[in-house]
């Protein structure tokens, strides 16, 4: 049996609720896939976990581990911004995005992705139940997203990724009504899809190229955090 402590048991049984919706699993634990997900005590959640793990289903990706020093920080952020609603650029595998629906479960959350079967697992906890969340494919450039959709945007670990920064940046920006949130690496490493370094100067100057000139900005364990606020915030 799974321990509760060990996984984000209420995410992983959301997305077993939604990978098997309609199977035989489904039809034979009626009682587990039927109710709303806030029903669900420890026990169920578990139960649940556990035919998602016979039926092969990567679980692994629910389990709770320390957070990154950089994950905690923003966490806290967000605890002082308050969002009423939240865009997540580039949620990727969710070492941020778990943690994130874990400490606001009723936040609003959009996790946008480039990759289709990340989106489709995402999409996967929402039809199980996790109602707050919503997934997007595609990136910040391209997306239609409408001026101001969200109350805060979070991109994190992902603009050294993309060629264009300053389209990204611009394209956030205009996405978000208070605040936008930024993770980058301070130092090179050799990941070689990193394809920028930045430092602080940098990202300031970008920042005020697309309207931004209220930032913020701390150092945790070799990456650069920035707070960005919209003027009249």
């Amino acid at each position: 049996m799974y321990a509760t402590t060990s996984y984000y048991t209420t995410l992983a049984a959301a997305y077993v609720r939604g990978r098997l919706a309609g199977s035989m699993a489904a039809r034979e634990h009626f009682d587990l896939f039927a109710g709303p997900l806030e029903q669900l005590d420890a026990d169920a959640c578990c139960r649940l976990m556990a035919l998602g793990n016979d039926a092969g289903l990567r679980l692994h990706r629910f389990k709770r581990s320390m957070l990154l020093p950089r994950v905690r920080v923003v966490l806290g952020m967000l605890q002082g911004i308050q969002p009423t609603e939240l865009l997540d650029v580039g949620s990727g595998r969710g070492v941020f995005l778990w943690p994130l629906l874990d400490a606001f479960p009723e936040l609003p959350v959009t996790a946008l992705d480039l990759l289709d079967f990340r989106v489709a697992d995402l999409l996967a906890v929402r039809a199980g139940g996790v109602t707050a969340l919503d997934a997007l494919q595609g990136d910040i450039v391209t997306a239609k997203i409408a001026p101001a959709a969200y109350d805060v945007v979070t991109m994190l670990e992902v603009l050294e990724h993309i060629p264009d920064t300053r389209a990204a940046l611009r394209s956030a920006a205009r996405a978000s009504r208070r605040f936008l949130v930024l993770s980058v690496p301070s130092k090179a490493d050799d990941n070689p899809e990193h394809i920028h370094l930045f430092d602080e100067a940098t990202l300031r100057a970008l920042l005020a190229e697309v309207g931004i000139d209220r930032v913020s900005t701390e150092y945790v364990r070799g990456h650069i955090l920035v707070v960005a606020r919209q003027a009249g915030v």
